[in-house]
């Protein structure tokens, strides 16, 4: 395997997340199915299938060097981003909400004007 970086947490956690998204995925679609040919489907088998299908996916995406260089290259990429901070998050949370209300507003006085209009000229 052709690491340029040494492994790190971040990919590690990709890799963690991907595999649980995988598995929870890959159980309802086995339920779903199996579940569309027989009444009971076999829970434990399901599970099992889906555990090592999930288990085998990883260890192969983690063993290709492509797939690991591109996740190296995310995490790098993500340390790089500057995230907001409480005060700043709070404020724009507070703008949205007031222009929502603002455009909710506007909207109802237009939507009354508008049916007001309609009711004149056609007479309700």
């Amino acid at each position: 395997m052709s690491q340029e970086h040494a492994p790190n947490k971040p990919v590690h956690l990709i890799y963690l997340c991907s595999g649980l998204l995988a598995f929870v995925l890959l159980k309802w679609t086995g339920e779903w199915i199996w579940g569309y040919f027989t009444r009971t489907p076999d829970e434990f088998l399901i599970i099992l299938a889906a555990a090592f299908t999930t288990l085998f996916g990883v260890i192969y995406y983690y063993r290709k060097p492509e797939a690991y260089n591109l996740i190296n290259e995310v995490a790098a990429e993500l340390k790089k981003v500057t995230w907001p901070t409480g005060k700043e998050v709070k404020s724009s949370t507070i703008i949205v909400v007031i222009m929502t209300l603002i455009s909710a507003v506007l909207f109802l006085a237009f939507d009354f004007i508008w049916s007001n209009i309609t009711q004149l000229i056609y007479g309700g």
